[in-house]
């Protein structure tokens, strides 16, 4: 037999024999898990690794740096901006996470409606969610713009408002509400379709029969609706709390963390120390406070779906 020959009858042998290997689920599994793996480390693993070095040294940029130990985990809670941002992230996250919540069951409810045009309608809900975050916050720095706000003219026409209005970016308290009012409208959709789902889910015999007992839409919507969506919101609830706690983008280029560190964020307090100050290892210890503070949020809200679904 010519070589030739040999080497077309090796060919059938070689691929049963690599079939075969992939058919093992010893070898098939990591082989699909390995990419994922990689990204992983190189995308996660290795920024946290890198970030815990810097926070336990003292880092500058064009410096040398050295171990100092936990000495800027200690310092930051002797500023006065650092203790602020940890109040603003607790209260931009409550009360986002809550107005989204209450909002998308009330825009859940609306959809699940028979209306025309329904699928153009959800689709037209999901703009703020699909469009880029930093695009869309622009259109909304325009419009709280001090000068000429179209909320604040809106507001003056209704007589809801006292000329000139209020200056939403340049006052403390007035600033929180501007950045909590985008995070719920650019997150409203994401509660808005997932709650939807989970009322679609829902088997319509349950609404005949208590209807057939006479309860009415307020009593069905807290003895049924709310109790089988209940696993839904958890997970939602966990999403947009892990979404909104570690939010950057909203607060960056609506008032970079002003006035006076009023509506500052761990994600956007820990980019100015780093990165426009120079001393990295402090801004690596600040990120770093979000991962304690992720972990409570993240076991709080799966100990709460463990007893929904169990």
């Amino acid at each position: 037999m010519a070589v030739g020959d040999l080497a077309v009858a090796a060919r059938p042998r070689l691929r049963v024999r690599v079939r075969e290997l992939l058919d093992r689920e010893r070898v098939l599994g990591p082989l699909f898990v390995t990419p994922a793996l990689l990204l992983l480390v190189l995308l996660v693993a290795y920024p946290f690794c890198m970030a815990l070095y810097f926070a336990v040294s003292n880092a500058f940029i064009g410096r040398p740096s050295h171990f100092i130990g936990l000495r800027n985990f200690v310092n930051l809670w002797q500023s006065d901006a650092f203790r602020q941002t940890f109040q603003n992230a607790f209260v931009f996250t409550g009360s986002a996470v809550a107005l989204k919540l209450v909002l998308g069951i009330a825009l859940a409810l609306l959809l699940n409606q028979q209306l025309w045009f329904k699928r153009a309608i959800r689709g037209a809900v999901l703009l703020p969610w699909v469009i880029p975050t930093a695009l869309s916050t622009l259109g909304w720095v325009w419009m709280f713009n001090s000068l000429y706000s179209v909320v604040n003219w809106t507001g003056i026409a209704l007589g809801l408002m006292d000329p000139p209005g209020p200056n939403w970016l340049g006052q403390k308290y007035y600033a929180m509400t501007a950045v909590v009012t985008v995070n719920v409208w650019r997150g409203l959709p994401f509660f808005a379709i997932t709650i939807l789902a989970g009322l679609v889910s829902i088997p319509r015999e349950l609404y005949e029969a208590a209807e057939a007992d006479g309860a009415g839409p307020v009593a069905r919507f807290w003895l049924i609706t709310l109790p089988l969506l209940k696993p839904v919101l958890a997970v939602v609830v966990l999403f947009s709390t892990i979404f909104t706690f570690s939010d950057f983008n909203i607060v960056y280029v609506l008032t970079h963390g002003g006035p006076i560190n009023s509506t500052h964020l761990f994600t956007t307090l820990a980019r100015q120390v780093g990165l426009e100050t120079g001393r990295i290892g402090e801004g690596a210890a600040i990120s770093l406070y979000l991962f304690p503070a992720l972990m409570f949020v993240v076991w709080a809200q799966l100990k709460f779906v463990r007893r929904q679904v169990y």
